[in-house]
């Protein structure tokens, strides 16, 4: 079989291996363990396969921004796939590929197949990929090189490319400028601030990396804030965190902050004093914030990975692509909903959770909400869920987010989430048992809104003595709430409120070891929560989670308004 029309290699490189296939897109960060190269994503399909030295094929990636940082070490540690085949425009995996040749000297080949070279290869056993083609079981499929674009360069932009900021803003903007090209930018635009994600210390490889740009003199020159990290950075070792973990997750931190970052160390940005604007280009990191910014605030960021998020703090540069321009904001799919009468709070997560498997590689909007007036709370849990399961920056919401009204394409398809879906997802997310030794509240970070409401349901009621209550926030949330009194009423409570880790970064020992099984109110951490502690993991209400701090159980059952 010979194709007339040549596929693109988006970065060029030989491999050879077993064909690993998927039709749904895959986050290696809560998807992928780096320490075996092994699929820990319960909910999908690859689940248990070992990806290393395969040719690995998917639609896209999805998920988290910190994939980049997983590929970067799967290859430094030799537990890569041996290349990376897409049908679809991918910036994560692609970024940490690009790290890896450019830093490191480890090419990985990525390729972006069209349908039907991408259905014909994924038949096949193994592959065999050259600089000029895929060749398969007797299928050979012409290779186009990657694309080159002249890119509309500043002569501010010129001079950091030719090392005249020094040679860690040259290394970024040589980054910057590859990560363009590859998604057609003509040009760069200005940001106005940053948001780290690569501070979560997801391996060793993200560590390198910054600790390498810090030697270089790199600092950023925009204000830029730092996601949540992987210890409590002022009592990890009072807290029996071993020295081989906490050692190098303090110095990830501490390497940001010396190239300028501001430890604000948390994963919900927007509820800081320097959230963006309506309108305003920032260059964000981490998925829920990304979609947040771009669907309730109405900033602009794409969604950018790992690595490449310092690189823009470093420069104040962004490719012009993607949801930056009007034209890639748009919907190209409606979702009508059936809205339930008199849903709770975790009916907002489970729509996000669905919508996202609804449209997992292109924006929405989602019709039918309106009437159940989300606050801001239930939006932050609705675009973290639906950043796991859909690669898309952003949704809209008809009558509740800003660029709603026309925001459907005229060519926009249609799909529809029911009670009978809602009722299926709820299930999926409740396997575990009924009793639960943890109740884990705070993915993203907990408000000061989320904060008052624990305590006021909690108010002269104590926890199960089985039953640890734990709360993750930032350390702005966490002074404001010490500052009305309301720290004082949940640790009177049980409850303990961490700052600076997320659940999505907790370990053990701060993660009881003693649990079997866990509830949360989170659908991001419901669906990666199996995968990242080896639990059981329950999905609730914030009602849920408090009367299983009460009582240590959580009934199999439907909320009532799926009932």
């Amino acid at each position: 079989m010979k194709h007339s029309v040549p596929d693109r290699s988006i970065l060029a490189g030989s491999a050879h291996g077993p064909v690993i296939a998927t039709d749904e897109a895959l986050s290696f960060w809560g998807g992928v363990d780096p320490a075996t190269g092994c699929v820990i994503d319960v909910h999908h399909p690859l689940h248990g396969a070992c990806l290393t030295g395969s040719i690995l094929m998917m639609p896209s990636s999805r998920g988290s921004c910190t994939g980049s940082d997983v590929l970067l070490d799967l290859v430094l540690t030799g537990r890569a796939p041996a290349a990376l085949v897409f049908s679809e425009a991918e910036d994560v995996l692609t970024l940490g590929a690009l790290i890896a040749s450019e830093m490191f000297g480890k090419p990985l080949p990525v390729l972006r197949l069209g349908p039907d070279a991408f259905f014909a290869l994924s038949r096949a056993k193994t592959a065999e990929i050259s600089d000029k083609a895929v060749v398969a079981d007797g299928l050979e499929i012409p290779i186009a090189p990657p694309a080159t674009a002249a890119l509309d360069l500043s002569e501010a932009d010129r001079a950091m490319l030719n090392g005249h900021e020094g040679v860690a803003v040259q290394q970024a903007m040589r980054i910057i400028s590859a990560m363009a090209a590859q998604q057609g930018a003509q040009g760069l635009v200005d940001v106005t601030q940053g948001h780290i994600d690569g501070c979560i210390y997801a391996s060793p490889a993200n560590l390198t990396f910054a600790e390498k740009m810090a030697e270089m003199g790199a600092r950023v020159c925009v204000p830029t804030t730092m996601n949540a990290i992987s210890v409590d950075r002022a009592n990890w070792q009072a807290q029996g965190v071993p020295q081989a973990f906490g050692d190098p997750a303090a110095r990830l931190a501490d390497a940001y902050v010396r190239m300028g970052c501001r430890p604000t160390f948390t994963c919900s940005p927007y509820l800081l004093d320097s959230a963006p604007q309506a309108g305003e280009s920032i260059a964000w990191a981490e998925s829920n914030a990304v979609i947040f910014a771009n669907t309730v605030l109405g900033a602009r960021t794409a969604k950018h990975p790992d690595f490449l998020d310092l690189c823009i703090a470093l420069t104040g540069r962004a490719p012009l692509s993607g949801v930056y321009l009007d034209e890639h904001r748009k919907a190209r799919r409606i979702i009508d909903v059936e809205l339930p009468a008199k849903v709770d709070d975790a009916f907002w997560p489970l729509i996000g959770y669905l919508a996202g498997r609804a449209a997992p590689d292109r924006i929405p909007l989602l019709r039918g909400l309106g009437p159940a007036q989300p606050t801001p709370d239930d939006l932050k849990a609705l675009c973290a869920a639906f950043g796991t399961t859909s690669a898309a920056p952003m949704l809209h919401i008809e009558g509740v987010t800003p660029e709603a009204a026309g925001a459907a394409r005229d060519d926009a398809d249609r799909v529809s989430i029911s009670r009978a879906d809602m009722a299926a997802a709820w299930t999926a997310l409740n396997g575990g048992p009924e009793e639960v030794e943890l109740i884990a509240i705070g993915s993203p970070h907990a408000s000061l809104t989320e904060c008052r409401a624990l305590a006021e349901v909690l108010a002269g009621r104590r926890r199960h003595a089985s039953v640890a209550v734990i709360v993750t926030a930032g350390r702005q949330v966490i002074s404001d709430a010490r500052n009305e009194g309301l720290l004082g009423r949940l640790e009177d409570a049980g409850v303990q409120v961490l700052p600076d880790l997320c659940w999505c970064s907790i370990s053990e020992p701060l993660f009881p070891t003693r649990t079997r099984a866990l509830l949360t109110n989170s659908g991001k951490y419901a669906h990666y929560g199996p995968g990242l502690s080896g639990r059981a993991v329950r999905f609730g209400s914030l009602s849920d989670c408090v009367e299983a701090a009460l009582t240590g159980r959580v009934p199999p059952r439907l909320p009532n308004w799926l009932s």
